[in-house]
C-alpha cells in the first residue's frame, strides 16, 4: 500500500463545487467534503441559506468557501455556472450534481410544463456542468464527477414519470462522462438514495398512508438522512474510489432486493 486507509479518504488541496448547497443533501454534502478537507464552492437558487451554510461550513471547518447564486432551470445561468466555479480557485477537482426538484404527477396527468422544467433541473444541468467542467477536469489531469440519481431511475414508482425518466437519464449521461472522459483521469459515477428524508422527502413522503408500503420494501427498514448520501459522495470524490469509475451506487438500505 502506498498510503494509509485514513488518507486514501482524505480530500486535502482538493476543490469541489456542489450544486443545491443550500440545505438538505447538498449541505450534508458541503459539510462532508470540508470535513474531508476540501475547499468548496456552493451554489442554489438563493443566497440567504446559501450564505448561512457557507459561514458554518467555513467557522467549523476552517476551509475556503464561495458561494454563487445560480438559476439551474436556465442554460445560460449553468453555463455561467460552469465558467465561475472553475475560476473561483482556479479549478476543480470535485463536481457533486445534487440539485434537483420533484412535481409529483401521475402519468395521465403529466403536463408539459412539469416535464419540462424537471429535465432541465435534474438532467440538462448536471450534463452540461459535467461537459464543461469535466473538459476543465479532463485538460488538468483528471477529477471525480458525483451525480446525486434517484432510487426513482432504477424502479418505477407511481407519480414520478417526469422525475424517474430525468434520473433515469442522468444514469446514462453519466455513463457517457466516464468513458469519454475516463482516459483523462475523470471518473464520474451516480448515487442513486431512496427517499432520504429532506425537506423534500418529507414533502413528499411524510404522510404515514403514503410511507408505510414504501417502508415495506426497503429491508432495513428505514428512510435515508443527507449523511447517509454525504459519506459516500466523499468516498466517491476522494483517491479510494480510483478504480471506481461509471457507476451506478444504491444508497436505499436494500431496496433494490425487494
Amino acid at each position: 500500500m502506498t498510503t494509509t486507509t485514513t488518507a486514501a479518504f482524505r480530500l486535502d488541496g482538493m476543490r469541489a463545487l456542489v450544486t443545491g448547497a443550500s440545505r438538505g443533501i447538498g449541505a450534508a454534502v458541503a459539510d462532508a467534503l470540508a470535513g474531508a478537507g476540501a475547499d468548496l464552492v456552493l451554489t442554489a437558487r438563493g443566497h440567504q441559506d446559501l450564505d448561512v451554510t457557507a459561514k458554518s461550513l467555513s467557522d467549523r471547518h476552517g476551509r475556503e468557501v464561495t458561494t454563487i447564486v445560480a438559476d439551474l432551470s436556465q442554460p445560460v445561468s449553468t453555463e455561467e455556472l460552469a465558467e465561475r466555479a472553475l475560476s473561483a480557485y482556479g479549478g476543480l477537482d470535485v463536481l457533486v450534481n445534487n440539485a434537483g426538484i420533484s412535481i409529483p404527477e401521475s402519468v395521465v396527468e403529466t403536463t408539459a410544463a412539469a416535464w419540462d422544467a424537471t429535465m432541465a433541473v435534474n438532467l440538462r444541468a448536471p450534463a452540461l456542468l459535467g461537459s464543461r467542467i469535466g473538459a476543465a477536469m479532463a485538460a488538468a489531469g483528471g477529477g471525480s464527477i458525483v451525480n446525486i440519481a434517484s432510487a426513482a431511475a432504477l424502479r418505477a414508482l407511481p407519480n414520478h414519470h417526469a422525475y424517474g425518466a430525468s434520473k433515469a437519464g442522468l444514469l446514462m449521461a453519466t455513463k457517457v462522462l466516464a468513458l469519454e472522459l475516463g482516459p483523462q483521469g475523470v471518473r464520474a459515477n451516480t448515487l442513486c438514495p431512496t427517499v432520504v428524508l429532506t425537506e423534500m422527502g418529507q414533502r413528499v413522503w411524510g404522510e404515514h398512508e403514503k410511507a408505510a408500503p414504501m417502508l415495506a420494501r426497503i429491508p432495513s427498514g428505514q428512510f435515508g438522512v443527507p449523511d447517509d448520501v454525504a459519506y459516500a459522495v466523499v468516498f466517491l470524490a476522494s483517491p479510494a474510489a480510483g478504480m471506481i469509475n461509471g457507476v451506478d451506487l444504491p444508497v436505499d438500505g436494500g431496496y433494490g432486493t425487494s
